[in-house]
């Protein structure tokens, strides 16, 4: 195993990388200064190169392989996006600063708005949360406040199986109750049961579309009918928007509120747990509830506006990740309608393609066709006693991430694959003979399974034991003190 940075750097060797503050802390009142080590590890600059080249190779990310895992839509990161967030005129903004100063992020904060608002149909956005969970919460708080001015006490939220996890949460995070409805035998809402179980207590039906099985919800015109006609809202989980994109428009098949994954169906790309962004969008008549401050445009110039009658105030300081909006509107840009479009056609395709491919060796509970993404399931080589941790961490040997494991719930042993469209062929190729050669491993050596993985710098970790007993230390730790702490 490799030595930390702080055991390499034990031997009294530093290079000048730190530069010297050009004044003179002294003369600042109230400052607080340290004295002493800071507790970095003495060590020269090609040594720290060599480390962290070291570390980085280990490491597995978009330039090395395919991402199949599905439900995050881990899609190539154009380089032209990371070049333009990190001008100066955008990286280098304060956001106090007056808004005469910063007419170029707001107009470009405008112009997402209005890009996002004609992809999905909706009547405005508020760029504010920085995640699909905020998204959510920020909706249901939209929601909450809505029925609030109709004087209207509703309850409950009706959340399908095949949702995404974190919806029971942002439901109940905003005094709301969740009321879990079981899809039926094609992984789909039923409108009967829906009818059945909607009420005038209900609130919201909080729809993710296409849903967590990958597909796309046949009787949706039924579905928005039975809502609108209890009275109550349809909320949209668009974090698969990666599926519609120039194909359908939520709002305008009657979707109230929904919520984007910036971070996943735009490219920014949101590896290793972010940054994220999660857009809500609204129809007309709840524009009034979405946070402040909104961006305008009046007499030529763009400005911020933090007064809003209904507005639920703010969900996250200033404008959220401006960072990821950058670089989504240059994906966009770059795009246009046309691309959009092939974006989501070639998502399909591929998701297709390898459901058909994976599906010779592995179970499929519920065959499409589908969307961006399909769930398959490793429950036919229980027989064998391999499982479907088995399979993902054998996938590591070959050099390729596993897919989501084990969610949704509602597909046992499941594997969660979307391939995304900015994979290749022949990539598609790769990892469905991969998921061949491990199911006949599972028939014909199940214990190598149980061993994998074999070759990375890091085997099968105990997991119970690592979640019930982490270690949070490392040498060096307690060296990271000084004066004045």
């Amino acid at each position: 195993m490799s030595r930390t940075i702080f055991e390499k750097g034990i031997g009294g060797k530093s290079g000048n990388y730190l530069p010297t503050g050009d004044f003179n802390v002294d003369t600042i009142e109230g400052i607080r200064t340290r004295k002493g080590p800071v507790g970095l590890p003495e060590i020269g600059e090609q040594d720290i190169i060599r480390h962290y080249v070291e570390l980085a190779s280990k490491n597995y990310h978009i330039d090395k392989g395919m991402y199949p895992l599905g439900s995050c839509t881990m899609k190539y990161n154009p380089v032209v996006n990371e070049e333009i967030a990190g001008l100066d005129g955008f990286g280098g903004l304060h956001p106090e600063q007056d808004d005469d100063d910063v007419q170029g992020a707001l107009e470009l904060m405008y112009s997402l708005e209005s890009a996002l608002c004609e992809i999905c149909g909706m009547s405005a956005f508020s760029l504010q949360p920085v995640a699909g969970a905020h998204g959510e919460m920020t909706g249901m708080m939209v929601a909450k406040d809505y029925f609030r001015s109709r004087g209207e006490e509703r309850k409950t939220v009706i959340v399908p199986d095949s949702a995404h996890g974190t919806n029971p949460a942002s439901v109940v995070i905003c005094g709301f109750e969740p009321k879990v409805m079981a899809s039926d035998e094609h992984g789909l809402i039923d409108p009967e049961i829906l009818a059945a179980q909607i009420g005038d207590d209900t609130a919201v039906l909080m729809l993710t579309l296409p849903n967590t099985l990958g597909l796309f919800e046949k009787e949706i015109a039924r579905i928005v009918e039975i809502v609108h006609e209890a009275g109550a809202l349809i909320y949209m989980d668009g974090a698969n928007m990666n599926a519609l994109l120039g194909i359908v428009q939520p709002g305008a098949i009657g979707i109230d509120i929904m919520h984007l994954n910036l971070h996943k169906t735009f490219a920014t790309p949101h590896g290793g747990g972010g940054p994220g962004s999660g857009p809500v969008g609204v129809r007309e008549h709840l524009a009034d509830f979405l946070p402040v401050p909104r961006v305008v445009m009046e007499d030529g110039k763009y400005r911020r506006v933090y007064e809003s009658k209904n507005s639920i105030g703010r969900v996250h300081p200033w404008h959220g990740n401006f960072n990821v909006c950058v670089k989504a509107y240059a994906y966009i840009c770059a795009c246009g309608s046309e691309g959009l479009l092939a974006v989501s056609e070639n998502a399909i395709v591929n998701a297709n393609y390898l459901m058909k491919k994976v599906g010779q060796w592995y179970d499929i509970k519920y065959p499409g066709p589908c969307m961006h993404e399909f769930v398959a399931s490793g429950r036919n080589l229980k027989q064998y006693d391999v499982r479907t941790t088995d399979i993902a961490k054998r996938l590591l040997d070959y050099g390729l991430h596993a897919p989501t494991v084990y969610f949704p719930l509602i597909v046992e042993e499941a594997l969660m694959i979307e391939p995304v469209e900015t994979e290749k062929k022949e990539t598609l190729d790769n990892f469905a003979d991969v998921m061949e050669k491990i199911a006949v491993e599972a028939k014909e050596d199940p214990e190598l399974l149980h061993k994998a993985p074999l070759t990375t710098p890091v085997r099968r970790l105990d997991e119970a034991s690592a979640a019930r007993s982490p270690e949070l230390c490392w040498p060096g730790l307690d060296s990271l003190g000084g004066e004045g702490d």
